[in-house]
């Protein structure tokens, strides 16, 4: 099951689901493994797009992909959800607070 370790990781965790189409990949693959073309067009939207949101939602290590050859042989990324469960609370957010990279922005 999922964890945040520090600050950096819930960042990257919270901006992963920051997006409506990346909750309905989700929401999606609970329920099933599915290819990227399956995946396309359950969500009626283009694969060069779906690789930019699977991207970051496996970037958060909320998704895997893995290649499975068909029966015609040719090769197709399935996706699936790893399992996760994260309770946020001001503690919890204070405490991974203090480990987050500022990142200086030169104005």
């Amino acid at each position: 099951m999922k964890s945040i370790l520090n600050g950096d990781n819930l960042l990257k965790f919270l901006e992963a689901l920051s997006n409506p189409y990346r909750l309905k990949i989700i929401a999606v693959l609970h329920s099933e493994k599915l290819n990227v073309s399956e995946l396309a067009r359950v969500l009626g939207i283009s694969r060069p797009l779906l690789y930019l949101h699977l991207q970051r939602l496996e970037d958060a290590d909320l998704i895997k992909g893995h290649h499975e050859i068909s029966e015609s042989g040719k090769a197709m990324k399935y996706f699936e959800v790893n399992s996760f469960n994260i309770a946020l609370s001001e503690q919890i957010i204070a405490e991974l607070a203090s480990d987050l990279t500022i990142k200086n922005k030169k104005e």
